[in-house]
C-alpha cells in the first residue's frame, strides 16, 4: 500500500477538497518564469500598493515596546474593537458593541473559516453563491457540512433560486454565505437586496455570513451597503470586513466580525483554542488605519479605478466588450465567442503562452463561473497596458 499521496491527499479530510484548479496556471506561469519569461500575473488578488506610511510608523513604534510582544487576546485587543464599532458607526450608522458583536480575526478568510466550523455540525447543509470566492465553499466542507451551490447569475429573481434551493434541501439548510461586492463576478446590490436577505433568513431560520472585504473598493458614485444597516440583522447574520484592501495590509493579516453575539461567541471560544490572535503592534497599527484619515483609501480607490478603465478601454478596441464594474479590484469578462469552447482553463493557458499574461480561469470559482475569467488589478498602470497588448494579440488571432 502506498504511504505517501501527493498534497496530503490520502487523508479523510482532504480528500472531501477538490483539486485546486489555480495550481494548474499558477504552475504553468513558474515554469514561464524559469525560462525567464515576462509574465504579467493578473490571475491571484494579491493588492500591490504599498501600506500607508502613518500606519507603518505606527507599527514600528509598536514593535518597540517589549510588552507588545508578549500573546495577544484571541478576540482582539479591546481599543481595536471600540475602533471597528466606531468605523461602523461613522460609515454606516450602525451600532456595535465591543465587548460582544466584535471579534479581531487574522483577516476575514481565517474569521470566516473558523466561525462556520464553530456553527455548523456534521451534514449541516450551507447555501453558497456559484462561482463564489473558494473558502466560502470549502470552509463548508472542512467543517463537515454540507455545500448547497445556488446559481448567482442567470435569468431571473436569484431569491427564487434561493428559495427553491431551500425547500429542495433536506435536510433544512442552516446558513448562507454572501459576499458584496462579489468575488469574482464584482456583482454588486443595493440595501433592499439585504432587507429581502434577512427577511429570508428569519422566515427560513438560516444564520447570514456577509463578507464585506471589498467594502471600500467601490466606483462611479456608487456606495457598498452593509448587511448591518438592515433592522434585525444582527439577530441572524455576522458581517467579515478586512484591512487587506482598503489600506493594502494582505500580508498583515488583520481583520474583524462584526454582528450576532452568539456566533460571535462561539467564534472566538474556538479562537482560544487554535491562536492567541494577531500580533499585537499590528493590531496597534490596526486602530490608525481606522482612525485616522482615510484619504489613503480614496487613493488607492481611484488607482484600481484608473488601472480597471486602461484594462476594459484597450480590451475593447479589439472587440471583446467587457462591462465596467463599479466594485471590487478585479475585472470579470466572459470568455471571446471564437474560444468560447476551449474552456476557461485552455483559455487562460493560451493567454498565458501566447500573450504572457496570467489570469484565473473562472471554473476555479465554481461551476457556473466556466466562460469566464478574471482579470485582477494588481499592476500598475505601463504593466497593464503591457498586458492588454499581450491580450489584443492573442484575441485578434480569434476574433
Amino acid at each position: 500500500m502506498e504511504l505517501f499521496h501527493p498534497e496530503g491527499s490520502g487523508f479523510h479530510r482532504m480528500q472531501r477538497l477538490p483539486p485546486y484548479i489555480f495550481g494548474i496556471v499558477n504552475q504553468l506561469k513558474m515554469e514561464a518564469r524559469r525560462r525567464g519569461e515576462d509574465i504579467i500575473d493578473l490571475g491571484m488578488g494579491n493588492p500591490d500598493l504599498p501600506t500607508p506610511k502613518h500606519i507603518i510608523n505606527k507599527l514600528i513604534e509598536a514593535v518597540k515596546n517589549p510588552r507588545n510582544h508578549r500573546y495577544s487576546a484571541s478576540k482582539g485587543i479591546y481599543k481595536l474593537r471600540c475602533a471597528i464599532a466606531d468605523w461602523y458607526q461613522r460609515r454606516y450608522d450602525v451600532d456595535v458593541d465591543p465587548e460582544t458583536e466584535s471579534v479581531v480575526t487574522i483577516g476575514a478568510k481565517e474569521g470566516l473559516g473558523h466561525l462556520v466550523l464553530a456553527t455548523l455540525g456534521p451534514g449541516d447543509v450551507v447555501l453558497v453563491p456559484d462561482p463564489t470566492y473558494p473558502i466560502h465553499a470549502y470552509s463548508v466542507v472542512i467543517a463537515g457540512g454540507d455545500l448547497r451551490s445556488v446559481p448567482l447569475m442567470g435569468e431571473g429573481d436569484f431569491f427564487q433560486r434561493l428559495l427553491t434551493a431551500t425547500k429542495q434541501t433536506w435536510p433544512h439548510p442552516k446558513m448562507i454565505i454572501v459576499s458584496f461586492p462579489h468575488n469574482p463576478t464584482t456583482m454588486v446590490v443595493d440595501l433592499n437586496f439585504f432587507e429581502d436577505l434577512v427577511a429570508f433568513a428569519k422566515e427560513h431560520h438560516l444564520m447570514i455570513v456577509h463578507d464585506l472585504a471589498y467594502g471600500d473598493i467601490v466606483f462611479d458614485g456608487y456606495k457598498a451597503p452593509s448587511l448591518l444597516q438592515v433592522k434585525g440583522a444582527k439577530d441572524v447574520g455576522v458581517e467579515f470586513t478586512s484591512l487587506s484592501k482598503s489600506y493594502n495590509m494582505p500580508g498583515w493579516r488583520v481583520g474583524f466580525a462584526v454582528g450576532n453575539a452568539e456566533m460571535l461567541a462561539a467564534l472566538a471560544r474556538l479562537k482560544s483554542y487554535f491562536d492567541y490572535g494577531v500580533f499585537q503592534p499590528i493590531q496597534i497599527a490596526g486602530i490608525i488605519a481606522l482612525n485616522e484619515d482615510q484619504d489613503c483609501v480614496h487613493q488607492t480607490v481611484e488607482e484600481y479605478r484608473k488601472r480597471r478603465d486602461v484594462l476594459i478601454d484597450g480590451l475593447k478596441r479589439v472587440g471583446w466588450e467587457i462591462e465596467k464594474p463599479k466594485g471590487t479590484m478585479f475585472v470579470w469578462a466572459e470568455i471571446p465567442k471564437p474560444f468560447k469552447k476551449m474552456g476557461s482553463i485552455d483559455f487562460s493557458k493560451l493567454l498565458l503562452r501566447e500573450g504572457k499574461v496570467a489570469v484565473s480561469p473562472g471554473i476555479g470559482f465554481g461551476e457556473y463561473g466556466e466562460g469566464f475569467v478574471r482579470f485582477a488589478l494588481v499592476e500598475n498602470e505601463a504593466r497593464i497596458k503591457q498586458a492588454v497588448k499581450g491580450v489584443q494579440k492573442v484575441v485578434k488571432e480569434g476574433i
